[in-house]
């Protein structure tokens, strides 16, 4: 024997992740005898280290990738990580100012020296992480977003998509996030509701001797400095008077129109809205619509500008000194404050009422963004749209599950163009010039690749700068300082990381990839973004399979974070319970279509599993020597127990059901399964089965021949399909089988052995039946041991009553082990059998059990503890019926609390019911 006594983690995982990688398993080649199966990793940003939520998606791929790499696919699972961008900057901004200095202070060149140092030294820390995972990744693949093959792709997909007139410089109303400096796109803010006011304000109508005025409702009174115009609804009866003419906006003294327009509501405040076209993405259609002008009164750091002084013409108004004076340069809340405070001096203030406001935050540093027109540059999306809709509509995307394909092709049908411009530093700089001389803000120039196209070329990007203007030969040219979203990049990923642009040969074969496995937050903002680069630039889909897996919550359902404390660490568990029990605990949690909820006990029970594999093997092994396995064919079938039938049926089975579960992405139910027959089925039920015949002499070498062969079988099958889930410690025993058995192998690791085929023809029913009836019998009896407190060592006589004339022969023939697992010294089977007097009785389909207690036990001390039990849970009953029938409780007390006590009482009701049952055996 060379298996140790109990499994200890740490004495393989690092042995046999170093013998993979070292074998190059995880590295495949194009190779047209084989289908390609491809995965590209969903690219960690390099800010991170590993986490839960890391481990679950990089596990779910793992599983993936192993099954279709014993399958006999060439399986490419492409890792890498991203450059991040703003969330990057944020970390290395955090770490310059603990250091007393900016990015604004070091200069652009400086802090992106800062940030490459910084990227060299974490940006693959979280993939050598994903190694103690056991992750099969292809190390010699793995890419970054800004290494030099992505970045080439960036280069030509930017010109490529310039050049179809897709992306283009425009000037539109976006988020801006003052604290990260930058325009977010839709799909990068975050939407909450907070508690605030809404205010009332009195507009006075100018030239008027009536002292008439209009109040306009509103959650932001800090724009009103940046009010163009006051809208109605042009049906609205209360304002018809109105349209057409002038107001004086308070405190700033400019005079705007009162106009008509169908998109205000009459039912919203008091039917009148302030337009404020510069910070509010409504505002700005309805003066596109009716042709205001737009002045921006707060600028990209929240402040105050001093455009709050002018009129509409652009001209200081009467009040612009003590606009100066009281508002220009403030934050916006605290103008907000002053201003409230100053309207009520004014008596323009109406009244204010308790109000919910939608807030949107920046999805990185959770500051709330300001809306600001700013010019920017876009991606046209609404073909690109149509074509992922179209691809989707004709089945040639699908969604896992399929729920999530109704809101994706909703978010596409309602796209806008994509806001691909950035204000940082960290990232792909957009590759359009300037000229100095002839054109200060117009586009002059937009890099061309080809030079980087030509075979042999070498990848200098810098040399495809343009090295004079075009229009007037000058010199002076000056690159655009904004930087792509960082998603731009990421939407390349699956085809950037291949080679693309070149025709590499990764490219023809492992494009498109076979499935995404990523979680539904990141579909608006990637896997979207992929699809539809993906038919645009190489014409194609990237990937057919989007699966979507859960968010990992804590058990009581919240999210996991470090400010509530009740963050686990991936790699900590794998130091306490081994990194197979990390693994099954994902595949069983993991239920499709839903969030898991996970406490540091959770992963308990997958250890104990690891722990009944390792000793069923051990046990295996030790009753192995002097033979070797020939293959379960040897064994004629007419020589095959009913035990050894039942089991090959059932492990037949299970290799079928596993394999169509996880055609589908039904991990958990496939993991279910495994646990299933492997500790209930093999472990409990056949290896206890054939024990005598291990120890048997030399007269019955034959059924103990016959028996090691069955187990060898089953075992060394069985850690095949559990291999995906479980890869460490099936690898060690599996390696240890096929020594101690003799077994002659066709691969050096499990992991690139075979695939298990189910044969039709090894699916015994009549077996099945047979042995489901036999363990039936053998569990009634051993419930009986337990409920009425027999004494382990006691045999007993058991009697059983059916009718059924087949029933009684399976019974009979396989007698030997009912007697042996229920411990049974006499076993009577008949029709006519009666009830012996004192007899605990189970009823088991149409059989009646019959197992006399008199001798057995102390009857007239049963049955006094019985009734002492039911006494104890009546009081209980009492306690608790009365706790739900109190109103108080059921309004009041939380739903979980009253669904808990609920549960309490139904629990307590099938006791006494039980016991009961019990108590009327033993009169």
């Amino acid at each position: 024997m060379n298996i140790a006594s109990k499994y200890n983690p740490r004495d393989t995982e690092e042995k046999w992740y170093k013998d993979w990688n070292d074998n190059k398993y995880f590295h495949p080649e194009a190779d047209k005898k084989k289908k390609p199966f491809t995965i590209v990793i969903p690219p960690p940003n390099i800010t991170g280290s590993l986490h839960m939520g890391h481990a679950l998606n990089n596990i779910v791929q793992d599983i993936l990738i192993r099954t279709r790499r014993m399958q006999g696919y060439a399986t490419l699972w492409l890792p890498g990580t991203d450059h991040g961008g703003i969330a990057t900057q944020n970390v290395v901004e955090k770490m310059l100012k603990e250091e007393g200095t900016t990015r604004q202070e070091l200069g652009r060149e400086k802090f992106l020296e800062k940030m490459e140092e910084w990227s060299k030294e974490t940006k693959y820390t979280i993939l050598n992480q994903l190694e103690k995972l056991g992750c099969s990744c292809d190390w010699d693949r793995k890419r970054f977003t800004m290494d030099e093959q992505c970045s080439r792709a960036v280069l030509e997909a930017f010109v490529s998509l310039y050049n179809k007139g897709l992306i283009y410089r425009g000037e539109h109303i976006v988020d801006w996030c003052p604290r990260c400096g930058t325009a977010l796109n839709e799909s990068e803010v975050e939407h909450e509701e907070e508690k605030s006011k809404l205010w009332y304000i009195k507009y006075p109508v100018e030239d008027t001797k009536k002292n008439e005025y209009i109040t306009v409702a509103t959650t932001r009174p800090e724009t009103m400095l940046g009010d163009t115009a006051v809208a109605v609804n042009p049906d609205d009866k209360r304002y018809k008077k109105f349209i057409g003419k002038k107001l004086i906006l308070p405190l700033v003294d400019r005079i705007i129109p009162v106009i008509a327009d169908s998109a205000v509501s009459a039912e919203f405040g008091t039917g009148a809205v302030k337009v404020t076209p510069a910070h509010d993405p409504n505002d700005w259609e309805i003066a596109k619509r009716n042709k205001l002008v737009s002045i921006q009164v707060i600028d990209k750091e929240a402040k105050i500008t001093p455009k709050a002084c002018l009129d509409l013409d652009g001209k200081p108004t009467a009040s612009s000194n003590k606009i100066m004076e009281k508002y220009v340069l403030l934050d916006r809340y605290k103008a907000r404050e002053k201003i409230i405070e100053d309207l009520k001096k004014k008596g323009l203030l109406d009244k204010e009422e308790d109000y919910t406001v939608p807030v949107t935050r920046c999805y990185r540093c959770n500051c709330a963004t300001e809306p600001l027109v700013s010019e920017q540059w876009y991606l046209k999306t609404k073909d690109m749209a149509k074509a992922a809709i179209k691809v989707a509509k004709k089945g040639k995307t699908r969604f896992v599950p399929s729920n999530w394909m109704k809101p994706y092709l909703l978010w596409l049908e309602n796209l806008h163009d994509w806001c691909i411009s950035r204000q940082i530093w960290w990232g792909h700089q957009i590759p359009a010039w300037y000229c100095t001389e002839c054109s200060k803000d117009k586009v002059v120039f937009v890099s061309e690749v080809e030079y980087y196209l030509k075979p042999g070329a070498k990848p200098d990007y810098m040399g495809g700068n343009p090295d004079k203007c075009p229009n007037c030969g000058k010199k002076e040219l000056v690159q655009d300082p904004d930087i792509l979203d960082t998603w731009f990049s990421s939407a390349l990923w699956p085809f950037s990381t291949l080679g693309w642009p070149a025709e590499t040969e990764e490219v023809k074969y492992f494009y498109p990839t076979s499935v995404l496995v990523t979680g539904h937050e990141i579909i608006y903002l990637w896997v979207a973004r992929m699809i539809m680069m993906g038919l645009t630039l190489v014409g194609d889909i990237p990937f057919s399979d989007i699966y979507i897996h859960g968010i990992v919550r804590d058990e009581k359902g919240k999210k996991m974070s470090k400010s509530l404390g009740n963050v686990i660490d991936p790699l900590e568990i794998t130091e306490k319970c081994g990194t197979d029990a990390l693994r099954f605990t994902f595949a069983t949690h993991g239920v499709m279509g839903r969030d898991l909820q996970l406490s540091e006990g959770s992963f308990d029970a997958s250890r104990n599993f690891c722990n009944k594999i390792w000793n069923a093997s051990r046990f295996v092994m030790m009753n192995l020597e002097g033979f070797s396995y020939k293959g379960i064919d040897s064994i004629e079938n007419r020589k095959l127990l009913l035990a050894d039938r039942w089991i090959i049926s059932e492990y037949n089975k299970v290799i079928e059901n596993v394999t169509n579960l996880l055609e589908e992405y039904n991990l958990s139910e496939a993991a279910r399964l495994l646990y299933e027959f492997i500790w209930g089925k093999f472990c409990d039920w056949y290896v206890e089965l054939v024990k005598p015949r291990l120890y048997a002499d030399r007269e019955n070498e034959d059924s103990k021949r016959i028996a090691q062969t069955v187990l060898v079988y089953i075992l060394e099958g069985t850690l095949r399909l559990l291999h995906p889930f479980m890869c460490f410690i099936t690898e060690e025993i599996w390696h240890s089988l096929n020594e101690t058995s003799n077994m002659s192998q066709d691969a050096a690791s499990i992991m690139v052995s075979k695939w298990p085929e189910s044969s039709k023809a090894k699916i015994d029913t009549e077996a099945t039946v047979a042995m489901n009836l036999v363990m039936e019998v053998i569990t009634a009896i051993r419930n009986v041991r337990g409920e009425m407190r027999v004494n382990s060592k006691k045999v007993l006589d058991v009697v059983i009553k059916l009718d059924n004339e087949d029933k009684k022969n399976i019974i009979e023939e396989n007698s030997e082990y009912i007697c042996r697992l229920a411990k049974v010294e006499k076993l009577d089977v008949g029709k006519d059998l009666s009830k012996p007097t004192s007899s605990a009785t189970q009823v088991a389909g149409d059989m009646e059990i019959y197992i006399p207690l008199e001798g057995v036990i102390d009857l007239s001390m049963e049955k006094e503890r019985l009734k002492k039990e039911i006494a104890k849970l009546d009081v209980e009953i009492d306690k608790v019926s009365k706790k739900l029938a109190n109103k108080n409780f059921i309004q009041k007390a939380p739903a979980k609390e009253v669904e808990r006590v609920k549960n309490n009482l139904s629990l307590f009701e099938q006791k006494k019911k039980k016991l009961g049952i019990n108590l009327d055996m033993l009169k």
